[in-house]
């Protein structure tokens, strides 16, 4: 059975039918439905063939052009979504809902496919959903402090707590500093970013405020949405405050185990802002293995930027919270009770 689905009972269909995007490997990778599979229709090389003939000598030439360079893959494509869908039910998309996914639909109907439901409008319509949902509003808990602090392990406290809470750098595969992206995946484009976003977002369902890391605009490469940022910056700040000592430990763990030169190539990267004698103390103590010493630099660095940041706030909406590295669940506790003792 064909169906042509609008977005969201495209989206809201059963978790376990899975999602089989055919657009090539390339544009699966700026940006797709999470949980999506990615079954191509053409390559990145065929679909620009086949683009062209589009252009230079229209739809029906591009047709023919299409159905020389799929044919000997259409048993190969029949076979792979049988393997993604045992049972014979799949949903299907391409970029704009045309061409690619109803040949694949049609394919895999006649292959005895029980249910292939395609995508009105394709990924294009998609975006267009995630966008709108993007826009907000936004309701947030947002949690600051200093470089070190264990913001990210407080998130995750709370979100076993049974709080709401989206960690914005795991889903950008960077911990915000210029020491983010040790230890991570490469980051997703800031397209598939949002995509991330939004399927978290959903999940959540957003009744009760949802817990965020304060951060910039930019973590790493990718662009936080302008109206979450604005919320960001607008919502109330918890704002652990944690002993610097206590945060320089914490950093030397964090840290310590990677490469030398990749710790040196991130404090050459804000050399600048740092100052030149800072970034060179910083070197030197790396150098001689005194990795204490180079948290401490760094974190006067980024100790100063932070609260240039905060100081921009509206005044009274940064609420202060005394912290210890070795209570971070009492910290939770403190924020779980204050928060909804203000409900």
């Amino acid at each position: 059975m064909l169906r042509h689905l609008d977005v969201r009972p495209f989206l809201e269909a059963s978790p376990g039918i899975p999602v089989l995007d055919v657009r090539s490997p390339g544009e699966f990778a700026r940006g797709h439905i999470p949980g999506a599979h990615n079954l191509p229709l053409f390559d990145d090389a065929q679909r620009a063939v086949v683009g062209t003939c589009y252009k230079q000598q229209g739809r029906d030439a591009a047709v023919l052009e299409g159905l020389r360079l799929v044919g000997p893959r259409l048993a190969g494509i029949v076979e792979e979504a049988r393997a993604l869908a045992p049972d014979g039910a799949v949903r299907v998309h391409c970029w704009r809902g045309g061409e690619r996914s109803g040949s694949v639909a049609w394919l895999l109907d006649k292959a005895g496919f029980t249910a292939v439901s395609t995508l009105k409008g394709g990924y294009k319509a998609f975006r267009h959903h995630v966008l709108q949902a993007l826009e907000g509003p936004w309701s947030l808990r947002v949690l600051g402090g200093y470089t070190g602090s264990g913001k990210t392990a407080v998130l995750q406290y709370l979100r076993e707590a049974g709080e709401p809470v989206i960690d914005l750098e795991a889903l950008a595969c960077h911990k915000g500093s210029s020491f983010g992206m040790l230890g991570e995946a490469p980051q997703p484009t800031t397209e598939q970013f949002e995509n991330l976003l939004w399927a978290q977002a959903a999940a959540l369902g957003l009744e009760r405020p949802v817990w965020v890391e304060d951060e910039s605009v930019m973590i790493g490469h990718v662009k936080l949405p302008q109206a979450l940022f604005d919320a960001m910056r607008t919502a109330p700040l918890l704002f652990v405050e944690m002993p610097a000592e206590e945060r320089v430990v914490r950093l030397v763990q964090d840290y310590g185990a990677f490469p030398r030169e990749q710790l040196a190539e991130a404090l050459v990267r804000i050399r600048r802002r740092m100052g030149p004698q800072h970034c060179k103390a910083a070197l030197e103590a790396l150098e001689q293995g005194d990795l204490h010493a180079v948290a401490r630099t760094t974190l006067a660095y980024y100790d100063r930027a932070y609260q240039r940041s905060v100081a921009d706030r509206a005044p009274g909406s940064v609420v202060r919270m005394p912290a210890s590295a070795g209570d971070l669940a009492g910290l939770v506790q403190h924020l779980v009770h204050h928060v909804h003792d203000r409900r």
